[in-house]
């Protein structure tokens, strides 16, 4: 059965073109992707990210049970404080990757991506099993409004009542506060997925049409945007930032995706108590090292996660093979057309000797083999970031 967001009568009114994304009916653009694009590179962009899954752990036990059940360390998150994290199964392969808000002592809201938002609630009620904390659903209770780009801090500075304005305003990234919204109290999170500066609103769904309407209204001096998935698409490529079902998967692990920093394994002098997945994740972060110092040495099918970047106007996408004079050695996972570099980016699996920066390579890009080189990632990152 096809979800709706609170927003959808908002979207079809600015007329959004509506799309079946991840069991949700959400816009994928509303006037082009690449005037959206450029409105949160040089000013603001809003976006409805409603389809998003929430789910609250609570109790006394509820650290320990985040620390058990994901990679990273949920109890050393302080209160006020964000993470980005990920939830992997026993062979170490990437089930979801979340933010984990540490929102009180006892206290933490995960956000999964909605194709694995269900997948997400039943593993961490299945693995909190056993500790002192309650899980909860607040997915479809919740809505999840963005405001994202260089303006963003002046446009939620101007939606947040007078007495929030410098609680705001001294909001650290990936941090979150309890704000009012004409006087009545929300979550603001300053996260986001464009590479921008950005704060997202958590709101009960019958507050989001009024949150939405009020973000329009103070952004609209400043030339603020409605933006749709495709435009958060390219945005997230720019800024290197993964994507589930492409780059992250349960055939890779984190250390395949050039995410190993996010896995807390524990080290002799600070060991970890025992999470899903400790043993496989500490042979791939082996593995990983191997190949770092040995390319050559790792198995014909190794893959390694690179960007890639080309000088022609044709851009590579998702499936399309990637090959060395030896003959195909990857496959690409995202790319597109940049507008804010000028030429394609893309990013891809391929066997480690060929992820050097700098290294050439060449993309079958409908039966022609285009050149394109090893780039690092991110591909953009914001001035004074």
């Amino acid at each position: 059965m096809t979800r709706h967001s609170p927003l959808e009568d908002r979207h079809s009114a600015l007329g959004a073109s509506l799309i079946e994304f991840a069991g949700w009916l959400m816009p994928v653009r509303y006037s082009s992707d690449l005037a959206e694009h450029v409105a949160v590179r040089t000013g603001a962009g809003l976006f409805d990210l409603s389809h998003m899954g929430e789910i609250v752990v609570t109790g006394p036990g509820a650290a320990d049970a985040l620390d058990f059940a994901l990679v990273g360390r949920a109890g050393i998150i302080e209160a006020g404080r964000a993470k980005y994290t990920m939830i992997c199964a026993e062979d170490g392969g990437v089930i979801d990757d979340l933010v984990a808000y540490r929102l009180g002592a006892d206290r933490f809201m995960i956000v999964a991506n909605a194709s694995n938002a269900d997948v997400v609630v039943g593993e961490i009620r299945q693995r909190c099993q056993g500790f002192e904390c309650e899980v909860l659903d607040e997915s479809a209770r919740t809505a999840l409004v963005a405001v994202q780009g260089p303006l963003a801090l002046k446009i939620v500075e101007a939606m947040v009542d007078p007495g929030d304005v410098s609680l705001v305003s001294s909001l650290r990234y990936y941090a979150s506060a309890t704000a009012s919204v004409d006087g009545k109290s929300l979550l603001i999170a300053r996260t986001g997925y464009t590479g921008e500066d950005g704060f997202e609103f958590f709101c009960p769904i019958d507050r989001a049409g009024h949150l939405w309407d009020l973000a329009l209204e103070k952004g609209a001096p400043m030339g603020i945007a409605v933006c749709g998935l495709a435009a958060r698409d390219t945005l997230r490529l720019e800024a290197g930032m993964p994507l589930y079902g492409h780059e992250l998967s349960l055939e890779r692990t984190p250390f395949e995706a050039g995410l190993g920093r996010v896995v807390r394994l524990g080290s002799p002098e600070k060991p970890r108590a025992e999470f899903v997945g400790q043993a496989a994740l500490g042979e791939a972060a082996a593995r990983r090292s191997a190949w770092n110092e040995d390319p050559e040495s790792a198995p014909e099918d190794a893959r390694v996660l690179i960007g890639l970047e080309g000088e022609g106007r044709r851009s590579a996408r998702e499936g399309y093979a990637v090959f060395a004079t030896e003959g195909a050695v990857g496959q690409v996972t995202s790319g597109a057309p940049s507008p804010t570099l000028g030429h394609p980016i893309a990013m891809a699996y391929v066997h480690p000797k060929y992820s050097a920066v700098g290294t050439h390579l060449k993309v079958d890009i409908r039966g022609r083999h285009e050149e394109m080189v090893v780039s690092a990632l991110p591909f953009y990152q914001r001035p004074n970031y």
